[in-house]
């Protein structure tokens, strides 16, 4: 008596495979999009927070911190694992500050930001390298995505 063999046979299994493979590529970019948009979110609170306690600094002080390390944030790195980068426009003046498409300053008193998904960054926020970055602007008025501003 025969007996009759139950299984899949190699093109089913080869044709589930490409199907899982296509709906792969089509997901990752999905999700790693919305990954960087919930990673700047993040950025984007710890940044007001950061610039927060920098105001308060100046209001006891008189001044802004000339680094993240005065006011205990010196090993404070953004949600991409790279240190947040803090410009005092007031103690070093406008030479260093973003700038935005008419090369006006973001802030008159300092420039707090994270380089954003791929870690570039240009003085001007227009540029290419620059548009992913999470930026404090208008004195801390504006805080997300360089982009959006």
């Amino acid at each position: 008596m025969a007996r009759k063999l139950r299984g899949f046979t190699l093109i089913e299994v080869l044709l589930v495979v490409a199907l899982v493979g296509v709906l792969a590529l089509i997901a990752l970019p999905s999700y790693q999009g919305y990954r960087n948009r919930v990673l700047s979110r993040q950025a984007a609170q710890e940044i007001a927070v950061i610039g927060g306690i920098a105001r308060v600094y100046w209001s006891d002080s008189g001044s802004y911190p000339n680094s993240l390390a005065d006011i205990g944030m010196a090993g404070k790195n953004d949600p991409w694992g790279r240190a947040y980068v803090y410009y005092n426009i007031a103690a070093l003046g406008r030479g260093g500050a973003r700038k935005d498409h008419a090369l006006n300053p973001l802030n008159t008193d300092f420039d707090l930001y994270s380089l954003g998904p791929d870690g570039q960054s240009k003085p001007q926020i227009t540029q290419k390298a620059s548009v992913d970055d999470v930026i404090r602007a208008n004195n801390g008025a504006f805080v997300g995505i360089a982009a959006d501003f």
